[in-house]
């Protein structure tokens, strides 16, 4: 389903080359591949292949997506995959929306020491929501859930944070039981940011000491030990930002609200209004000033350069899970809360991973893409495939 409105490639397309020759040296390696991907997806150059309706003969041509995890046009299909996959680990309980912020002049270091500071964060949150809930003065459980990372702020610019998604309960220390958080409430915001706070700046001052960060260009003077440890000084006294939202109404309605977050781009491309004269503007909810939606210009120089803010190191694992929902144990420490909980064991997989791209965006949008769009009655069957270097064959556009 083709968007008749500008994308993000078509800036990269534009003006991708021009912005190479200016900034080369700023560059790194992964953003000028996460540029290269966004200009190539969905074009001859990554190959495709041409379907037929097997009622009417009409033909049309798919080309491959990049699957670049930056790209907002291959993002919908990953986040369909996603949400498959967690829809048997969701429990008959509460579920609640916890969000952890770093302040702005951690931000700027986490900017010049991704892969770390953001490990960091990852780190320092999930140690927080496991000490508070285990104690038995708050909840005295072991809690699973999962955190997803977001670099940015509505107008693009660098703003790290955490959302975490939580069962409302846990596993008592000896396992035998469920406990349930009070209705409405998780666990006190307050006592949520002052540990951690704590946990992180101790975190990154132990990484400091292991020579571990990197400081450049007008955080270069953090490099010696007093001056970063001034830097800190204000930040251990500051509240910093950790925000509950008030829980999801029911456990089915979890997915439909994460997903939004989990597979999310620094801008996807139904906020951009148009591209022109070197200019791009685009939508964005200003929630300083009351939610106020407002459209904001941005040369087409700045709104690469904010976009590229957030391109992740390679490797990253930007979800991460924690808990009961911890990789090594899931299957048996979720079979053990269904039980615990009453729930039916879940119906096994219908097979649906080996399902191709039509199906996936059939479960996603409710449309099919496997009808045939010119006679409406016959299904749409692959009948040739090629790659970037032959391209598609001369007839692919017969209608």
């Amino acid at each position: 389903m083709a968007r008749s409105g500008p994308e993000v490639a078509d800036i990269f397309r534009r003006y991708g080359e021009a912005y190479r020759v200016q900034h080369d040296a700023s560059l790194s390696t992964a953003q000028r591949r996460v540029m290269t991907a966004i200009e190539l997806c969905r074009t001859a150059a990554l190959g495709g292949h041409v379907e037929q309706c097997d009622h009417c003969g009409h033909r049309r041509i798919a080309f491959n997506s990049c699957r670049d995890r930056h790209c907002p046009r291959c993002q919908s299909l990953a986040r369909a995959q996603w949400l498959e996959d967690r829809r048997a680990e969701l429990l008959d309980t509460q579920y609640f929306h916890v969000v952890f912020t770093l302040p702005g002049d951690i931000a700027a270091i986490a900017y010049q020491n991704k892969a770390l500071v953001y490990g960091l964060l990852f780190r320092a949150a999930a140690e927080t929501l496991r000490t508070i809930a285990a104690d038995p003065k708050h909840l005295g459980a072991e809690i699973g859930f999962f955190a997803v990372l977001h670099s940015w702020g509505q107008n693009l610019l660098h703003h790290p944070h955490l959302h975490c998604v939580v069962a409302g309960g846990g596993l008592s220390a000896d396992g035998e039981r469920w406990i349930a958080c009070k209705p409405g409430f998780f666990l006190p915001v307050r006592v949520l940011s002052r540990l951690f706070r704590r946990l992180f700046l101790e975190h990154l001052e132990k990484a400091f000491d292991a020579g571990q960060l990197k400081f450049f260009s007008g955080l270069q003077h953090l490099s010696e030990r007093n001056a970063f440890r001034r830097y800190l000084a204000p930040l251990r006294k500051a509240e910093w930002v950790v925000f509950a939202k008030p829980p999801f109404a029911g456990p089915a309605q979890v997915l439909d609200y994460v997903g939004r977050y989990t597979h999310r781009v620094a801008i996807s491309n139904n906020r951009l209004i148009d591209i022109e004269d070197g200019a791009v503007r685009f939508r964005w909810k200003d929630y300083r000033h009351g939610n106020r939606h407002k459209v904001m210009t941005v040369t087409s120089d700045e709104f690469i350069r904010r976009f590229l803010l957030h391109v992740l190191p390679e490797g990253f694992h930007h979800i991460r899970y924690y808990g009961f929902l911890g990789n090594r144990y899931r299957a048996q420490k979720l079979a053990h809360c269904r039980d615990l909980l009453g729930m039916p064991v879940p119906e096994p997989s219908d097979g649906s991973s080996e399902r191709d791209y039509r199906d996936r965006y059939e479960d996603l949008t409710g449309h099919s893409l496997r009808q045939c769009p010119a006679c409406r009655q016959g299904q749409m069957i692959i009948v040739e495939i090629f790659d970037g270097a032959t391209g598609p064959p001369p007839y692919w556009d017969t209608s």
